[in-house]
């Protein structure tokens, strides 16, 4: 076991236990979560609390829990729950980052420092402590990506399925982790010797990619189905059974569906990106050449030439009249002021109503820089994977929320390879730093007659 691990075990446990000293009641959500697990516990699998619009999976692994364990449902035995699945992350994230780097992954309690940084991700970190649904969910997402590379796909099928019982949009994550895997798999295979030619896609490096390479490999795309549809088999079973839920329920919510309508958010990618900027700075500024060269391939990429002028000026015409036509002012957002969205969204984008646009170009710089960095280790199609489903998962939703944007930060991180050690001791000092003052405020400042602050 390695010693940032144990150091890692060790902050978990004495946070989770700091955290049931001072909040000794169910708080936010997990006055809808804790009742509900706990009427499971008793054997009441009938009852539902219709705020609720997640499915069971979090109240059946405590459930699970209790009678293998023995595990008791109260409070801080639910929160030993999710902590337990905070345990784990940096496990199942080691042998992630070892698929993208194409090494053996180390013994399984052994997990690379910089599986455990990942893990120290501040929206991660502090979920982990409430009997919240979102680390389980990101921990059977991963392991679901996992068993898809390592080419066991069923057994990614069923994960898939235990990920959707935590959060029903995990469903495109599934196609994710099918998709990535056949990517790396065309991108890597080689024929054995006397074996038939096979056909290639089309996938060049990111950063060397044109136009035109997008509309070569939908050209070449025919020649590889035939090598990567069978594998996509146990997902269009896992599709099948979860288009027959929904059709069975209605729609993809649970509960409460008034307030989690699907609507069109296209500003909530906009927000994703300066989000993840703003969380993974120390990684953006690692590439080869520092911030010198990152700041001139992001000028040659938009204002290189005159045609290069003239597509940034209409990208960023139409990012200007999306956040016009599709910024949503959500009531929660609106009026909930124990959230840190709360605050941004009223000191910043309600500040003026020059605010949204003049942000605009800012959105459009941490995208490239983004894009720049996973391209110079990813392959265009690798590179631009992750956002298109990004997007499905995001559009869609009308909250902005730190918590969905969770998921695809660290997936689009974790494709960052070749990081050096001073950029990853800097990441895990930034995400400590934050972690610190975040759950210290929480702990420690409540407000009278708001209360506890959080993401």
């Amino acid at each position: 076991m390695s010693v940032s691990y144990i150091a890692y075990c060790g902050a978990c446990i004495s946070v989770l236990k700091e955290l049931n000293n001072i909040v000794e009641e169910p708080y936010m959500d997990e006055a809808f979560h804790v009742p509900q697990a706990q009427a499971y516990c008793r054997g009441d699998y009938a009852s539902w609390d219709p705020k609720i619009t997640t499915p069971p999976g979090l109240y059946i692994m405590s459930l699970l829990f209790k009678r293998v364990f023995m595990f008791k449902c109260s409070l801080p035995m639910l929160r030993l729950t999710t902590t337990l699945t905070l345990l784990a992350l940096p496990i199942v994230l080691t042998r992630l980052l070892c698929f993208y780097r194409r090494i053996q992954p180390p013994s399984l309690l052994a997990p690379t420092l910089d599986a455990v940084v990942l893990s120290l991700f501040p929206i991660v970190w502090f979920f982990g402590f409430l009997y919240y649904t979102e680390v389980p969910s990101l921990v059977f997402v991963v392991a679901t990506i996992v068993a898809a590379t390592e080419d066991r796909h069923w057994l990614a099928a069923q994960e898939c399925l235990l990920s959707c019982t935590f959060r029903q949009t995990n469903i495109i994550w599934t196609l994710y982790a099918y998709t990535t895997s056949q990517l790396m798999y065309l991108r890597y295979r080689r024929p054995g010797p006397g074996s038939r030619e096979f056909g290639k896609l089309h996938d060049p490096s990111a950063d060397q990619a044109k136009l035109a390479d997008l509309y070569k490999s939908v050209l070449s795309l025919p020649g590889v189905l035939p090598d990567i549809l069978p594998d996509f088999v146990p997902y269009a079973l896992v599709l099948c059974v979860f288009v027959s839920l929904v059709v069975w329920n209605g729609g993809i919510v649970l509960g409460d569906k008034s307030n989690h309508i699907p609507v069109l958010h296209v500003p909530q990618i906009y927000y994703f990106f300066a989000f993840s900027t703003a969380f993974g700075w120390p990684v953006l500024i690692s590439g080869v050449g520092g911030i010198p060269a990152l700041l001139q391939k992001m000028y040659a990429r938009t204002l290189g030439s005159k045609l290069r002028v003239m597509i940034t000026a209409a990208v960023l015409a139409v990012m200007v009249l999306t956040v016009k036509l599709y910024t949503i002012h959500h009531p929660f957002l609106l009026s909930d002021n124990r959230h840190y969205t709360f605050y941004v969204w009223h000191r910043i984008y309600m500040s003026h109503w020059l605010a949204p646009y003049a942000l605009v170009p800012a959105y459009l710089v941490c995208a490239l820089a983004w894009f720049l960095r996973v391209g110079s280790e990813q392959s265009m199609l690798q590179t631009i994977a992750l956002p298109v489903f990004a997007l499905a998962i995001l559009l869609p939703t009308p909250l902005l929320e730190p918590r969905y944007f969770m998921i695809p930060y660290l997936l689009m991180r974790m494709q960052i390879v070749n990081v050096p050690s001073w950029a990853l001791v800097l990441e895990g000092m930034w995400y400590a730093a934050i972690n610190f003052v975040t759950m210290g405020v929480f702990l420690y400042l409540p407000r009278e007659g708001v209360g506890r602050f959080m993401w």
